[in-house]
């Protein structure tokens, strides 16, 4: 089932499952600015990531004795939330564990998430609850795809991405057989142009950025994305290494967490980038995206 919240700027279509965004329409500029999931290139939209973002070495990992499988960015993505509440411009959508998950996650858990519109900006907020007598450990992350070129006359690389350092060293990583690698320091932050070979060796991926925009130089449409103080952020598109193209979309993705890394001990506990929240704990965070 589809959830529609709307406000003078925006329209935007919410699946209840995943609670995936799937259609940002512009009243003001006619634009609509989500990924369209073909699966021809990538079947989703806006996926939410949990409990794992990415990849784990061997699509495993090992908690208090016990191995459990689980497979890339999690099993949250695949399962129906219910309307917790609904108005006019804000929605918010739950879903209990409720044992259905401990086969992979031996957890217990409530997952919020919360969408609200702010003029020409969508915030979501995710609330992760605790029901465990223990901490729990988890990751959390955003994926949303955007559709380029927004306008018929424009090429994909009319665009360029702008990426603003938070207050922290930036650290830029590398994807190899979906595992993590660090490559050190970033210091240059000048534009990226859009091209199909930036996405050659799968996503890109840096610490401590708050703000990401993609914008054409030729119309000044895009997205603004806003995730202070998030941790991780990666950037992707699918790319065709027989034509050496990309697919239409690019996805600016805000993590509370990161794939494994190539030498990690498999443990949950040790894993690079994972949340521990406490019994009985509430994890809050958020994100806005900002459309031109």
């Amino acid at each position: 089932m589809m959830v529609e919240i709307e406000n003078n700027w925006l329209k935007v279509s919410i699946s209840q499952n995943g609670a995936e965004v799937r259609e940002v329409q512009h009243k003001k500029n006619g634009l609509n600015y989500m990924w369209t999931g073909d699966s021809a290139y990538w079947g989703r939209v806006s996926p939410v990531l949990f409990p794992i973002v990415g990849s784990l070495k061997e699509n495993q990992y090992q908690l208090d004795g016990n191995i459990y499988k689980l497979s890339q960015h999690g099993f949250l993505r695949d399962n129906v939330f219910e309307v917790d509440k609904l108005e006019a411009d804000y929605v918010s959508f739950v879903i209990e564990s409720a044992g259905q998950f401990t086969h992979v996650y031996p957890y217990e858990f409530k997952a919020y998430i919360h969408y609200t519109l702010k003029e020409d900006s969508l915030i979501v907020r995710w609330e992760i609850l605790n029901e465990n007598k223990e901490a729990m450990y988890f990751s959390i992350g955003a994926h949303p795809a955007f559709k380029l070129p927004l306008l018929e006359n424009e090429k994909i690389e009319d665009y360029i991405l702008k990426l603003t350092p938070g207050s922290k060293e930036v650290i830029e990583y590398e994807l190899k057989d979906s595992l993590i690698y660090e490559k050190g320091p970033a210091h240059d932050f000048q534009e990226i142009p859009i091209t199909p070979s930036l996405f050659a060796k799968d996503a890109l991926v840096y610490s401590h950025i708050d703000h990401v925009t993609l914008t054409s130089k030729t119309s000044s449409h895009g997205v603004e994305l806003t995730f202070n103080d998030f941790p991780f952020v990666g950037i992707w598109s699918k790319y065709n290494e027989t034509d050496r193209t990309m697919a239409p979309f690019v996805c600016v993705e805000p993590w509370y967490g990161i794939a494994d890394t190539h030498d990690a001990s498999g443990d949950l506990k040790e894993k690079f980038g994972v949340n521990r929240l406490e019994a009985g704990e509430t994890f809050s965070a958020e994100y806005g995206m900002k459309f031109n």
